[in-house]
């Protein structure tokens, strides 16, 4: 990343999320100019506490050296703790606000881009990187506010007591001017691989922690254990090259410190016992040496920090700038109820065709059913209609009204889908209603629950409808799952109904109670049913037949099984207990 890019990824953050903080800023600073500038006075105040209370035994400056130091020890307690309070403040509030803005800018985001970046890796930007930002931000601007005036006071003494020990301690500076420059761009690529391979582990946790049953039943506990293992081996390589040139920083402003001591110590020692330096003297201006390089070294890391911040403000902006592809029309037309009409429809991922010149029509207020091979095309028909895609060509229009004219919002209020993986939260099988209509009342939600015989099961449980269901609805069993999202698409109330196999995972019971549920749901709604089991769409008005992407025959069962095609050569395998190509 060039410097250009970085302080352009710093003025947005700063305009985006920080500028609003800028009176507590003010503050902070105040404060980190009194913490900063105690260590100068209490280096300045050594001198008399050598030479007139230790040396020239002066009683009547020991209570006011004495109260002086204890006062800027104080002082210095009060506008450190109130600076370091300010500052982590408005750090967690900037990082706060800004996983809230890219959570919303993500679930702004097309289901491409879900493909294209795993869970794990979204989750580490969202979380991982924020979280590292806002601790390198908050002490970067601490280090830098707070140590910059304590260096400018610790030298100010230095110059002060005598300015040829301050060039002798600090000769080394500009040799070394080169390798701390040089390490800074090692240090930006090591932290960048360093966040690269902590989201890789991200993914991976979540992969495991998502497949854990499969894991279990395939026995690849130790299989997955090894596979971690080499991503976190890999995670602890890359952080540790990022933490080797972190604390060659600081390693550097010793070997500074190394050679400025020996210069003092040589030169001034002889100073001292000839007479020309007081011991009270020396020994501020040795406090004053002995301290500078404590923030010198923190200071020195500030350049690192911000290099590593910047590899996770980097990854951040890249998600907020990748752009929604499917977006509203200019002029949205409304969403008439009437047919669902595919006309030439192709529709392609990268290069491989998934549609081609799809051709059918879903009568409104009937039941079609798309059956045919894995990788036919059926899901994204789906897809198409609630525009998560666009057809690369073709249209698709409801009522009369293609979908990528209509109003988005509308569009998408005019479907319901129920699909074979119930999509539940970590929360209340009501609150998982609810989800259909959220102005919905308790009482509308109790009707859908009802009417998708949820209230059989849900009436047995300790807390009714109040019953948390678990993450993604691991307390229930698979057709209790389903009732529930059927319950939400009855409150829903879509005049478009998405039957995605409803029924493939579950038992003949909950089956039949699924089955149930959905033939009131389906009652005067325009219904496309995917479907692998042929005997559950039997009765559909139509049944699309596809194969590559292409509707090879249309027709009720009764006209499909006269024709003796691919429909019929499917009927014959599935009732034999096969299956095979179209």
């Amino acid at each position: 990343m060039n410097e250009r890019r970085a302080e352009n990824l710093i003025l947005r953050l700063w305009r985006d999320h920080v500028v609003g903080f800028w009176p507590i800023l003010i503050v902070a600073l105040g404060l980190m100019v009194l913490e900063g500038g105690t260590l100068g006075v209490i280096s300045y105040l050594i001198q008399p506490l050598f030479d007139d209370v230790f040396v020239a035994g002066d009683t009547s400056a020991v209570t006011w050296v004495a109260l002086s130091i204890s006062g800027v020890f104080l002082l210095r307690a009060v506008s450190g703790y109130g600076q370091r309070v300010l500052i982590v403040s408005v750090g967690l509030k900037v990082t706060t606000a800004l996983q809230a803005r890219l959570v919303a800018h993500l679930l702004g985001l097309d289901a491409r881009y879900f493909q294209d970046n795993a869970p794990g890796a979204l989750i580490e930007r969202v979380r991982g990187d924020t979280l590292a930002l806002q601790g390198l931000a908050s002490a970067t601007l601490m280090t830098l506010g707070r140590d910059t005036i304590s260096v400018i006071s610790l030298l100010s003494v230095m110059i002060w007591t005598d300015w040829q020990w301050a060039l002798m301690a600090l000769a080394g500076v500009p040799i070394l001017i080169v390798p701390l420059g040089l390490l800074q761009g090692v240090i930006r690529t090591t932290t960048r691989a360093a966040r690269e391979a902590a989201s890789r582990l991200s993914t991976q946790l979540d992969e495991i922690f998502h497949g854990i049953v499969s894991i279990k039943v395939n026995r690849l506990e130790e299989h997955e254990s090894h596979r971690f293992d080499k991503e976190v081996d890999g995670f602890l390589a890359a952080q540790l090259r990022s933490e080797r040139g972190k604390a060659a920083n600081p390693a550097i402003i010793d070997v500074i410190a190394a050679i400025g001591f020996l210069a003092v110590l040589i030169f001034g020692g002889r100073q001292i016992m000839d007479g020309t330096k007081t011991v009270g003297e020396f020994m501020s201006f040795f406090t004053a040496l002995a301290l500078v390089f404590d923030p010198l070294r923190r200071l020195s890391a500030v350049a690192g920090n911000i290099q590593a911040a910047m590899a996770s403000l980097e990854r951040l902006y890249s998600v907020l700038e990748a752009k929604a592809t499917i977006l509203p029309p200019a002029s949205p037309k409304p969403i008439t109820p009437g047919d669902v009409v595919f006309e030439d429809v192709s529709f392609a991922y990268g290069d491989t065709p998934v549609l081609q010149g799809l051709n059918f029509t879903a009568t409104q207020g009937r039941t079609t059913a798309l059956v045919g091979p894995s990788g036919a095309g059926k899901s994204t028909v789906f897809s198409l209609l609630s525009r998560l895609v666009d057809p690369v060509s073709g249209q698709i229009t409801i009522g009369g009204t293609a979908t990528g004219q209509a109003d988005l919002n509308a569009l998408r209020d005019s479907l319901a889908l129920v699909g074979q993986d119930s999509a539940l939260f970590d929360e209340t099988i009501a609150q998982n209603i609810r989800l259909g209509r959220l102005d919905a009342s308790d009482a509308q939600i109790r009707a859908a629950a009802e009417a998708a015989s949820v209230l059989d099961f849900a009436n047995t449980l300790p807390l009714g409808l109040d019953t948390p269901v678990g993450p993604r609805g691991s307390g229930l069993s698979g057709g209790q799952r389903q009732r529930v999202t059927i319950a939400r698409a009855m409150l829903r109330d879509a005049p478009i109904l998405l039957l995605d196999e409803p029924t493939s995972a579950l038992d003949a019971r909950s089956e039949q109670l699924v089955t149930e549920a959905l033939a009131r749901l389906s009652k005067g709604r325009t219904t496309l049913v995917i479907a692998h089991r042929l005997s559950t769409i039997r009765d559909a008005d139509l049944i699309v037949v596809m194969d590559k992407g292409r509707a090879i025959e249309q027709g009720s069962h009764d006209e499909l099984m006269a024709k003796r095609g691919a429909y019929a050569r499917l009927q014959q395998l599935q009732s034999a207990g096969l299956s095979a190509p179209l």
